[in-house]
C-alpha cells in the first residue's frame, strides 16, 4: 500500500482538479440518492444496484481517465458511467425505463451503455467482461494508439475463472489495461474473507501474473486518483496492465431490495465513519477552498439532479416500434428475415 501522492494532487496547483474530483462525488451521490428515492415510489424500473460509499473510486479513475479512454463497469455502474461525463437526465431516464434513455429504457439499471463516451458497458454477468475489456485494450494496441481500457469490478470476481483468466492473457500479451477491484467486502451476501484464501482477493494475487501487489484506500480520492494517474500511465507508455484493489464499503446492501442486514453494525459504523465525501470536504477546506465554493457545488449538483429527474419523468416510456431496435450490429434485425 502506498502513501505518495501523485504530484497532480499534492501541490497548490491542484485544486481546480480536486474540486472537479469532488465535484463528481457530490453529483454521484445526490445521483443515487434521488435513484434510491424514485426506486421506493415505484418509479425506478427493475432492479438495481447503488454504489453509495464508493464514489471516490469512480472519481478518482474518471479524472485520470482521457476522453478516448475506454471504461468497462459491473451492474453497480452508475457513478462510472456519470464520472465518464454521460449527462445525469438519460441515465436518470433509463432507470425509469423511459424513451429519452441511454438506451431508449430498454437496458435499466445494470446496462448502462453510452460508446460516445467511451463507457463501454455495464455488466450482469459477474466476471464477464474482463475478457471483454482485454478485447478492447488489443485492439488498441493493435491499431497503434494511446487509447487505456480502465476495467472495474467487484471482490466476489476474484474467485471467477474469467478473472484469473484475463490477468493471465492481459500480462503476457502486455496490454493497455488497467483493472480495478472494488473490494467492498462483501459478494452479495457472502463476505468475501470467508471464501477467499488470502487477505487480499485481488492485490494478493497479482504477483501470480508478473503485476505489482496494489492495495489503495479507496475511500481516499487522491489515494484513487495517484493509483490510477500511475497505472494509466504506465499502460499509455507500454508498460502493460496493472491490478489495483480498492478498499472500499458500499453503504447499504448489495441491491436496493436488500437491506443489509446482516453485516455487523460495528462493521457498517466504521465504514460510515470513513465516508469519502465528508473526508475529501474537509481536505478541501484544510487546503484552503472557501465554505461558499463548495457549497456552490453542492448547490448546482442539487440543481442538476433536479432537472434530470423532471427531463427523465417528462419523457414516455419506449414505444413498442422500437423493440427490434439495436437489436443487431446494423441497428435493426430485419435483415435477417
Amino acid at each position: 500500500m502506498t502513501d505518495v501522492l501523485h504530484p497532480a494532487v499534492a501541490g497548490p496547483q491542484a485544486i481546480d482538479l480536486r474540486l472537479r474530483i469532488y465535484r463528481m462525488m457530490v453529483e454521484m451521490r445526490d445521483f443515487e440518492k434521488r435513484a434510491y428515492d424514485l426506486f421506493l415510489q415505484g418509479l425506478v424500473k427493475g432492479t438495481s444496484h447503488l454504489g453509495l460509499g464508493q464514489e471516490a473510486v469512480a472519481a478518482g479513475f474518471g479524472a485520470a481517465m482521457r476522453p478516448e479512454d475506454y471504461t468497462f463497469a459491473t451492474y453497480r455502474g452508475h457513478n462510472h458511467t456519470l464520472a465518464r461525463g454521460v449527462p445525469m437526465a438519460p441515465v436518470m431516464a433509463e432507470l425509469m425505463g423511459r424513451e429519452a434513455g441511454l438506451m431508449a429504457g430498454k437496458g435499466g439499471s445494470m446496462h448502462l451503455t453510452s460508446v460516445a463516451h467511451r463507457m463501454m458497458g455495464s455488466y450482469a454477468i459477474v466476471g464477464a467482461h474482463l475478457t471483454i475489456a482485454n478485447g478492447a485494450a488489443w485492439s488498441s494496441k493493435l491499431r497503434g494508439t494511446s487509447e487505456v481500457t480502465v476495467c472495474f469490478f467487484g471482490d466476489g470476481t476474484t474467485n471467477i475463472g474469467a478473472f484469473h483468466e484475463a490477468l493471465n492473457l492481459a500480462a503476457v500479451w502486455q496490454l493497455p489495461v488497467v483493472f480495478v477491484c472494488e473490494n467492498n467486502r462483501w459478494m452479495e451476501y457472502t463476505p468475501i474473507g470467508s471464501v477467499t484464501a488470502v487477505q487480499h482477493p485481488a492485490g494478493d494475487r497479482a504477483p501470480a501474473y508478473g503485476l505489482a501487489p496494489v492495495v489503495i484506500d479507496g475511500n481516499d480520492a487522491d489515494a484513487t486518483y495517484a493509483a490510477a494517474a500511475a497505472a494509466i500511465e504506465r499502460a499509455r507508455g507500454g508498460g502493460g496492465p496493472s491490478l489495483i484493489e480498492a478498499e472500499t464499503y458500499r453503504h447499504g446492501g448489495h441491491s436496493r431490495a436488500d437491506p443489509g442486514k446482516y453485516r455487523p453494525e460495528s462493521e457498517v459504523a466504521s465504514w460510515l465513519a470513513r465516508d469519502p465525501l465528508p473526508l475529501y470536504r474537509r481536505r478541501l477546506l484544510d487546503a484552503g477552498v472557501s465554505e461558499q465554493v463548495l457549497a456552490s457545488v453542492e448547490e448546482a449538483s442539487r440543481q442538476a439532479v433536479d432537472e434530470a429527474t423532471e427531463l427523465a419523468a417528462a419523457s414516455p416510456p419506449p414505444d413498442l416500434s422500437l423493440v427490434e431496435k439495436d437489436v443487431f450490429a446494423d441497428g435493426g434485425s430485419a435483415w435477417r428475415r
